[in-house]
């Protein structure tokens, strides 16, 4: 055979293998999904919130005067009982004062007494008609006079001696030391803060809820209480206070829940509120691995049509989101196939498969989702 027709022969094969890859049909792209099926909706949600354990009555102890702190007797955690002393200030002046008062005070009391003196006097010389009437009543006048003195006086003295004493801080009740905010060497003014002490007794969870969820905490609501430290205390707390207006900074509202009596319960703990809302929005529960986001940035799910195969976008209204995943108000019906994983490669038409060997389960609206997702 010679060069040129072996050459013809190469050329034939090759232009034959280019039209066979030609003529092949590119095969579709069918991505297997994971996917839940949605349940009937729901009008509760679940509220969970967490809050630190803190006593009933909890407030800064201070001084009713100033001065300079000379000694603070207790430390954070110290346990104190009623009249045990937090701190003392140096009361030199107020000794003094005290001095001076006691002085004026004797000094008062003798010119009462010689007022008293020429009042009686004055009223002899009226009775044997040597003295005019004028003069009986000026004696009577510097008398009352006197008296008043007297009484400022004492009243001064009072003062003084209260003054003294209020340089030494006590402790009202029986509590423990949460706080210390003053040492010894400072010097503070009247009423500021230098020791809080927690009072024994009952104690309370304070939490805060945004103003969408705060008509569903009412006084004497109860809720679930549980500790992060201890996953096996399950308490039943009562709702005791909700403000009157949202804080002006957060835009929260502040509640109070009042504790049962447990000795698991320490203050300062971290615990967890859980509490149902009852609305009348239908509520569907989903993984929060269903949530994807549309080119416009709205949030929105896929759905698969179990006839064709095949996914659609679908968008959801997001209502919040909870420990099991996100609820959403509308934009789903029961029974629909929401795709849980792998989200990010769907495209709109895009040709899934679902296993058969998998039976339908049916999402609750809310609670354990985990277990009501399988691989279709």
């Amino acid at each position: 055979m010679s060069q040129r027709a072996f050459l013809t022969l190469l050329l034939i094969a090759a232009l034959a293998g280019c039209s066979a890859e030609t003529a092949e049909a590119p095969k579709e792209t069918v991505r297997p999904v994971k996917v839940v099926e949605v349940a009937e909706a729901a009008t509760t949600r679940e509220l969970s919130y967490s809050g630190a354990v803190r006593a009933r009555s909890e407030a800064p102890a201070g001084f009713r005067v100033g001065g300079k702190v000379v000694e603070r007797a207790v430390n954070i955690g110290d346990r104190v009982r009623a009249g045990d002393v937090l701190a003392r200030l140096d009361a030199t002046d107020y000794a003094l004062s005290v001095t001076s008062a006691r002085a004026n005070l004797v000094a008062a009391e003798r010119q009462v007494e010689t007022a008293d003196f020429a009042r009686k006097r004055a009223e002899q010389l009226f009775k044997q008609q040597v003295a005019a009437k004028a003069q009986l009543e000026q004696a009577q006048l510097s008398y009352n006079q006197a008296v008043a003195a007297r009484d400022s006086a004492r009243s001064v003295l009072a003062q003084a001696e209260n003054q003294v004493g209020y340089a030494v801080l006590a402790a009202d009740k029986d509590g423990i030391v949460t706080a210390t905010h003053a040492d010894a060497g400072q010097v503070v003014a009247a009423g500021s803060p230098v020791v809080t002490v927690a009072v024994d007794g009952e104690k309370e969870v304070s939490i805060a809820v945004p103003e969408g969820d705060v008509l569903a905490f009412t006084p004497g609501k109860v809720v679930e209480v549980g500790l992060w430290s201890d996953r096996t205390v399950a308490l039943k707390g009562t709702v005791r206070e909700v403000a009157g207006s949202a804080d002006p900074a957060s835009r929260t509202f502040a509640i109070r829940i009042s504790l049962p009596a447990d000795d698991r319960v320490l203050l300062g703990m971290t615990a967890t509120v859980k509490a149902v809302a009852h609305g009348d929005q239908p509520l569907f529960s989903l993984p929060l691995t269903a949530l994807a986001r549309d080119p416009s940035d709205r949030p929105m799910v896929w759905t698969v049509d179990p006839v064709a195969k095949t996914v659609h976008e679908r968008p959801v209204s997001v209502v919040d989101f909870s420990e099991a995943g996100v609820r959403v108000s509308d934009g789903l019906k029961p029974g629909d196939l929401v795709v849980v994983a792998g989200t990010q490669f769907m495209t709109e038409n895009l040709k899934v498969k679902l296993a058969e060997e998998h039976a339908a389960h049916a999402l609750p609206a809310h609670g354990n989702l985990a277990a009501a997702s399988q691989t279709r």
